[in-house]
């Protein structure tokens, strides 16, 4: 069954339109990789899944559920309020910046959102947030704040973070871009085994080489279209669609 399935999704901005008709279907469990270059509207379809930005047409639907159904900039029809909030709650997303609370500590940036939002006990939300800190490493960092931590442990807070809601997918928005290069492979390592334990993700990025080892498919979007999308190791290799060659050779 799938999670989440777009049909025929467009977004304009004023009169440039980044998204023309784009039509996915996730399933549950699998790791989509969505490559391409800037300004392909990668990002953009991320955030219109989770109503960041508003479609101006197309229908999304959610556990196979219309969740929103808009045509020409107005809504045609929509999920109940109530359903509408519990399905986007469903959704965790990582950003390229971190968007921590400064003033709060790991432990408790991990906290706020399951305690004020899903009204969860404080015992079970501080029990869960524990067991997630430990599986991003850093259970030892739970009392520092977020500027005494590197990009790349800022990052991985907020992996836990968006994970401390208990979401089906996890959306990443190139969660890597705003890392100094070395410090890419510990928050990919975290998706590695995210991916492995079965979370379904959506990860827009630019590493070729996590998309080759963690994703089921693999989409190379162009000018707000899927211009093509197939397993890793057939995209990789052997692209059947012209732009995704000249892409591919100018990043590998």
């Amino acid at each position: 069954m799938s999670l989440i399935r777009t049909e025929n999704l467009c977004k304009n901005f004023g009169e440039l339109k980044v998204l023309k008709g784009v039509t996915l279907s996730v399933e549950q469990g699998e790791v989509i990789c969505i490559i391409g270059p800037s300004g392909a509207g990668k990002s953009t379809f991320l955030r219109s899944l989770n109503q960041l930005e508003t479609i101006t047409s197309g229908k999304i639907f959610i556990d196979e559920e219309l969740f929103l159904h808009r045509e020409h900039g107005a809504t045609v029809e929509r999920i109940r309020h109530d359903e509408y909030t519990r399905l986007l709650l469903e959704m965790g997303m990582v950003f390229q910046s971190f968007n921590l609370f400064p003033h709060k500590t790991v432990m408790e940036n991990v906290c706020l959102a399951p305690m004020r939002v899903q009204k969860r006990s404080k015992a079970e939300v501080l029990e869960h947030a524990q067991e997630l800190l430990h599986k991003v490493g850093l259970s030892e960092k739970a009392d520092e704040y977020p500027a005494r931590l590197s990009g790349g442990q800022q990052q991985r807070v907020a992996i836990a973070r968006a994970l401390a809601m208990r979401p089906k997918i996890m959306l990443f928005d190139e969660p890597t871009s705003a890392l100094d290069p070395e410090l890419v492979g510990e928050v990919l390592s975290v998706m590695r085994s995210l991916a492995e334990e079965g979370m379904t993700m959506l990860v827009v990025t630019h590493e070729m080489n996590f998309a080759r080892e963690a994703a089921n498919r693999v989409l190379f979007m162009c000018e707000g279209t899927i211009a093509e999308e197939a397993p890793p190791e057939t995209l990789f290799s052997n692209p059947e669609n012209p732009r995704t060659r000249q892409f591919l050779r100018t990043i590998l």
